[in-house]
């Protein structure tokens, strides 16, 4: 059967993302996998990296990219902020302070669904707002099961450490302290889809003399458990015939190498978005 489109190099890099599925895979592996020549392999591996259709691996192999996990991940995103509705409200009421779940867009992480604190001293962060990727909590949770070249990239000028990304994921929770705006604390958790890829971060936030200098210690487990909530609704929203939140494997997934542990054994160191506070 002949599944051409009619456009000779869309079909070309589809096969690359095809050959791709089975997992990390050579340029030589690509080249025998589709029958294109070594050049135009390469040259349409190379362009996919540009815009991160493909990545790459710590050995080189390509892999497909952590766009296309993106992409995926907005494909259910209104499945996953209809879930979050009656979760945040509870979060909310349960410990006192307003919760939020965050998405990652690009270099930035948006606010996509939100339960306020109703009365007296609040953090607000209204749906829709942009949030810098380099500070929070939350930032930590969606950073933290990425792969190493994106974790590399996203610790340049961040305000927390790859020994702190190391504990996020040994714990499955993050706290901070005032790294995105003096005076307020938060607590974040992951929301992971069916593939156990990580693709919204679940916190809450609030000030300091509140969340007193460890919110985690505080907030940590139903935090924890509203996350869970999530990744329960999205896994069965699949099993029953919805879109999965994100269907591409690779990096994010529980199972993946610690990349933030062996940073920090190597030392180093749905509203239109809007910008908010960093």
């Amino acid at each position: 059967m002949d599944n051409s489109s009619g456009v000779g190099v869309i079909d070309k890099a589809v096969f690359v993302l095809d050959a791709l599925e089975a997992g990390p895979t050579t340029l030589a592996q690509l080249v025998t996998a589709t029958g294109l020549a070594r050049p135009t392999v390469h040259r349409l591996a190379l362009a996919l990296v540009h815009h991160r259709l493909v990545g790459r691996d710590v050995q080189g192999r390509f892999v497909l990219g952590s766009r296309l996990v993106e992409l995926a991940a907005a494909a259910g995103e209104d499945r996953l902020t209809a879930a979050a509705g009656p979760v945040l409200i509870g979060l909310r009421d349960a410990t006192g302070e307003s919760a939020q779940l965050y998405r990652r867009q690009g270099d930035w992480r948006v606010c996509v669904a939100s339960a306020e604190r109703p009365i007296g001293l609040r953090d607000t962060i209204p749906v829709g707002t942009q949030l810098s990727m380099r500070a929070g909590s939350a930032a930590q949770v969606l950073l933290a099961w990425e792969d190493h070249d994106r974790l590399l990239e996203g610790l340049q000028g961040a305000r927390f450490t790859p020994t702190v990304l190391a504990g996020v994921r040994r714990r499955g929770w993050a706290q901070s302290l005032a790294e995105r705006e003096p005076g307020v604390g938060s607590v974040s958790a992951p929301v992971r889809a069916p593939s156990g890829r990580v693709i919204a971060a679940v916190s809450i936030s609030g000030p300091i003399e509140r969340l007193t200098r460890q919110p985690g210690r505080l907030h940590a487990d139903v935090v924890m458990r509203s996350a869970r909530q999530l990744t329960d609704a999205l896994r069965s929203a699949t099993e029953n015939g919805g879109v999965e939140g994100s269907g591409v494997e690779g990096s994010g997934v529980e199972g993946d190498a610690v990349s933030a542990d062996r940073l920090s054994a190597d030392g180093l160191s749905a509203a239109t978005p809007r910008r908010g506070r960093a």
